[in-house]
């Protein structure tokens, strides 16, 4: 049995009658999609300490999606629903994943990120450099969850989920691919973030 003997939708057909031989023969053709996919979402998923073998999968499961729900009265194509579905797969995932390591972020690279007004660590603009004490420290890591509150309560829902993707380091554009917006809106966001930050630090 070979891809030349029968199109997509007969293939499609076949799966329906649970032919893993005609799911194999989808995978191998276009198995190119999902290559492209994981990499495209590579980078950011390894920011995040997402494993590569993990999105990996996702991916799989996307594909495996596309081919179970795909009719082909759809509008799109077979390789252009595939491609929707395995890029929503790794989108939610990150998302996903991102989402449960959110209630660490006090103890992220927030505390390391060197914002544009101060030049120096968030936690440096919050503690006393020259303190040792135990007792001190504490209180730093205190009026640091105190600023980060304050930080959430100023930004809006769509700017504190950018926050979140910047302090763990990503890019402009790489949050943008992960949010499905443009790279110039998340930019403009961004500006707004830092801008809402250096009042909050410039007021204490």
């Amino acid at each position: 049995m070979s891809y030349s003997d029968y199109n997509d939708e007969e293939l499609i057909l076949m799966i329906r009658e649970n032919s893993e031989e005609a799911k194999d023969i989808l995978y191998d053709k276009y198995k190119y999609i999902i290559d492209i996919e994981v990499k495209k979402y590579s980078t950011i998923a390894s920011i995040l300490g997402y494993d590569f073998n993990d999105l990996y999968q996702d991916a799989l499961v996307g594909f495996s999606n596309a081919l179970a729900s795909y009719r082909d009265d759809k509008e799109a194509s077979l390789p252009s629903f595939i491609t929707l579905c395995v890029d929503r797969k790794l989108q939610y995932a990150i998302r996903s994943i991102n989402n449960q390591k959110s209630r660490l972020q006090s103890e992220s690279l927030s505390l390391e990120h060197v914002y544009e007004n101060a030049k120096v660590p968030l936690m440096d603009s919050i503690s006393d450099n020259s303190a040792n004490d135990p007792l001190l420290k504490m209180m730093n890591r205190e009026n640091y969850k105190e600023l980060n509150e304050k930080i959430k309560e100023m930004l809006s829902s769509n700017e504190y989920e950018v926050y979140g993707y910047m302090i763990k380091g990503l890019k402009y554009n790489e949050i943008a691919l992960l949010l499905n917006k443009e790279p110039k809106q998340i930019d403009n966001t961004m500006q707004r973030i830092k801008n809402k930050i250096k009042e909050i630090i410039a007021s204490k």
